[in-house]
């Protein structure tokens, strides 16, 4: 049986005295698109965030229960957070690219960690990882202009492409196609459908069609717990929670 990159067990987040997260249990598997849907304020972007210690930037946080990533735990003493999110990436809501050019958002992480290697080395992991991201034939032609003159669409492929130059482990994605227009957006549910080839995907979105057409696994968050998580064929067909029954005919949420 194959063992899941992320296991969560019995998982408590605290902003403060205030408990966004309640006792989470799920394993994540490789290889394969798990959706988190459910209303604003459900936690489950807090869920995402605690998967690469995101959530550590915010003062007054606290974790209780345990997540490991390939049987290690995330947030014991000695693991080192820049490799954790090396090794777990995140594609944000609204496209981040850097104000310089292509070329170098793609090149960036490589540079920072010091495993550009070669001009030719790193001309090949840039080709790489924006054809990864469906890009290259796009932008081959213009890779030293600025990138925040590209689409939105564009731009948040080219944050993927920023994402994948390090080969990550899994990609998280908090609501990613929230800002683009549904051309661009068909085009990242597509790119989300071939990533998961090569890396294992998260994602957090509010759209129950796109939960369903691109994932293997559908987790529903609702007041900080999590209802059901199921294969997203039973999620959407034959549900085990009324509640989730409710949600995904619009009765609730």
């Amino acid at each position: 049986m194959t063992d899941p990159v992320f296991s969560v067990k019995d998982l408590d987040f605290y902003y403060g005295s205030f408990k966004a997260l309640k006792d989470i249990s799920l394993d994540i598997m490789p290889h394969q698109v798990t959706a988190l849907i459910g209303p604003s304020g459900c936690g489950k972007s807090t869920f995402l965030r605690c998967l690469n210690r995101m959530n550590d930037t915010i003062e007054g946080t606290r974790v209780v229960g345990k997540i490991s990533l390939s049987g290690k735990d995330i947030y014991a003493e000695g693991m080192d957070v820049v490799v954790l999110r090396q090794r777990v990436g995140m594609v944000f809501q609204k496209p981040n690219p850097f104000p310089q050019s292509i070329f170098d958002n793609v090149a960036f992480a490589p540079r920072v960690l010091g495993s550009a290697g070669s001009r030719s080395n790193l001309e090949e992991t840039v080709e790489r990882s924006l054809r990864q991201a469906a890009l290259w034939d796009e932008v081959k032609d213009i890779l030293s202009e600025n990138a925040l003159g590209l689409s939105l669409g564009q731009q948040q492929r080219l944050c993927i492409a920023r994402v994948v130059a390090v080969q990550p482990e899994v990609i998280l994605m908090d609501e990613s196609t929230s800002a683009l227009d549904p051309i661009a957006t068909l085009q990242v549910e597509e790119l989300i459908a071939d990533l998961k080839k090569d890396y294992t995907v998260a994602i957090v979105t509010h759209n129950m069609q796109q939960a369903a057409r691109i994932s293997d696994m559908t987790g529903l968050f609702w007041l900080g717990e999590l209802v059901e998580f199921s294969s997203t064929d039973e999620i959407f067909t034959r549900p085990k929670q009324d509640l989730t029954e409710s949600y995904i005919t619009g009765r609730m949420g």
